[in-house]
């Protein structure tokens, strides 16, 4: 997210070093004592939404001012362009962010895009198009798609903040929600509580909802229990970012096959266990907007402002 670029630029201009955080032992189990950070390719306005693509052994992600999605293989030097546009295919400008934000991948391998200019979800037909999963609630249009997790069931719980609104006269809803839609483009409310809902994963189980709030007067992830119907039961806090320091705020985030949270915030991307304790941090320099796991979970890509990292997990 661009804006969060913005407000932190002087300090991530000021520390740009990375390294890694440790402040549990439990923190060696996940992240080898000698893992390096890695930078992959840079020179991007603001990258976001990475998604491994396991079949063809690839990682994808957004540039959401540039309204592209890169893709990045193994011995690259620099990313190609995999998609443009990739989230607005209107006439003119849209606003400073247009392009896709969040990418997911199916059980089948299918997709999904969280498009900003379009304000939609979607997902890539087999022939090579877009075909809408769902762009509005109520007959009212969305915000800007920012985030997607997909259940086992193929639920998709995406996020609605206005962070790629074009402007206010293009504002439809009064409230920032966070959504479910089935399969089948049945679009449900989850949660409306959130000023600035923005990164969102599920439990291994599928049994828990995570969402990051992207705010600076309570920066936290939150978690939902979710019933059988996949509707969610009142949030708690999980995290509160309040007291860390360094540049960013809570945004993307994933969940490890144990129930370990994998989350940008202040300084880069915290470690979590599935009891919400801080075990670490990735120490970016920058603001880090999302992660993705790869290579069946052996490494993690960042998404770190204008360049991709990747660290080893064990």
């Amino acid at each position: 997210m661009k804006a969060l670029r913005l407000l932190f630029l002087l300090p991530a201009l000021a520390s740009a070093q990375e390294s890694i955080e440790r402040l549990d032992p439990a923190l060696d189990a996940i992240l080898d004592p000698q893992a390096k950070i890695e930078t992959l390719c840079k020179g991007f306005d603001w990258a976001e939404g990475p998604v491994w693509d396991e079949k063809e052994q690839r990682l994808l992600f957004s540039d959401v001012p540039r309204n592209t999605i890169y893709q990045w293989k193994e011995g690259d030097t620099e990313a190609s362009v995999f998609m443009k546009p990739s989230g607005f295919t209107g006439i003119g400008a849209y606003g400073r962010e247009p392009g896709s934000n969040g990418l997911a991948m199916d059980a089948k391998g299918v997709l999904h895009f969280c498009e900003h200019g379009d304000r939609r979800v979607s997902y890539l037909t087999p022939g090579g198009g877009k075909r809408t999963l769902a762009d509005n609630y109520n007959g009212k249009r969305f915000n800007s798609p920012n985030d997607l997790a997909i259940a086992a069931n193929g639920d998709v719980y995406f996020t609605d903040p206005p962070y790629g609104l074009g402007g206010e006269q293009f504002r439809e809803l009064d409230f920032h929600g966070v959504y479910r839609v089935t399969p089948q483009g049945v679009v449900s409310l989850v949660t409306r509580d959130l000023d600035r809902p923005n990164g969102v994963a599920l439990s291994p189980d599928g049994k828990i909802l995570y969402v990051a709030q992207s705010h600076g007067p309570l920066p936290v992830i939150m978690a939902y229990p979710l019933k059988a119907d996949g509707s969610a039961e009142g949030g708690k806090v999980f995290f509160n970012c309040k007291d860390l320091k360094g540049p960013g705020l809570p945004d993307g985030l994933k969940v490890d096959a144990k129930g370990n949270v994998f989350s940008t915030g202040p300084g880069g991307c915290l470690i979590l266990d599935p009891q919400g304790k801080l075990l670490g941090r990735i120490l970016c320099g920058r603001p880090t907007a999302n992660v993705a796991f790869g290579e069946k979970g052996k490494r993690l890509y960042l998404t770190s402002d204008d360049r991709i990292l990747r660290v080893a997990l064990k």
